[in-house]
């Protein structure tokens, strides 16, 4: 038996880099995933291999398309039993040059959209009176991060805050809520980042794999397996924890 048999999964940000992972993931493990995206695409290319079983258009920086999402799913398959926010904006700003337009774009993608994601998924639960599980992508930059990404730190700080808050608001509904403080990655997403905004060569990941202690990037598949493992029953009664998945040791000195 999968860890996830007989559950539907909502995956935001769902069509390539780590949520893509977890729809490969979650599948695998016996889910009926649904993801999300912006390009069909990869959505679409998804689900003709088997790793989802529908792609469901949505911009999580609009409120409306997020809640359409989520009813999609439910108008489909009956209910959503799990959502996973790995839907992400890593453009670059620092507090001196961030724009009021990309920091509310910060906020709209990284905040506001799994916001209300959650919104939507926690009122299916409680009006079927179910138990069910959440996992927020999130970042290990949200506890300080680099002075370049200020937007990105102040929105997935708030993203930390709000897993704990509405874990702690549903723990009688037996929703358990959780998030991942992932560290540098190799994603798509983060090759077209190095590239723009760092001039990165193509042997970028060979010369990031020397400076880290692991002597290599995090892997979405790993982190796919470790998401799966939140959402399942497997994982007992944890809820409300952040946890850093990262090679660095927080509050650590040399």
């Amino acid at each position: 038996m999968g860890l996830l048999d007989d559950r539907v999964v909502l995956i935001s940000g769902g069509t390539q880099g780590v949520g893509a992972a977890v729809a490969r993931a979650a599948t695998a493990q016996g889910a009926t995933v649904a993801v999300t995206g912006r390009r069909p695409e990869p959505g679409e290319a998804l689900v003709a291999a088997g790793h989802a079983a529908r792609y469901v258009p949505c911009d999580v920086a609009d409120v409306t398309s997020a809640r359409a999402a989520v009813a999609a799913v439910i108008a489909e398959f009956g209910r959503v039993d799990h959502l996973v926010n790995a839907a992400g904006l890593t453009t670059r700003g620092s507090l001196l040059d961030t724009t009021p337009e990309l920091f509310d774009a910060h906020i709209a993608v990284n905040l506001r959209g799994p916001f209300f994601l959650m919104q939507a998924v926690v009122a299916d639960l409680r009006r079927r009176g179910a138990p069910g599980s959440i996992v927020n992508v999130i970042t290990s930059s949200e506890l300080g991060g680099q002075p370049y990404l200020a937007g990105y730190v102040a929105a997935k700080a708030g993203l930390a805050g709000l897993t704990r808050n509405a874990a702690h608001a549903h723990r009688w509904d037996r929703i358990r809520i959780n998030g991942l403080d992932i560290g540098w990655t190799d994603t798509e997403g983060e090759d077209d980042i190095q590239r723009r905004f760092h001039d990165a060569g193509d042997d970028w990941r060979e010369l990031a794999a020397k400076r880290l202690p692991m002597g290599k990037l995090g892997q979405v598949d790993e982190i796919a397996e470790f998401v799966v493992f939140l959402l399942s029953d497997r994982s007992g009664v944890v809820t409300g924890s952040v946890i850093d998945w990262d090679q660095n040791v927080f509050g650590g000195l040399d």
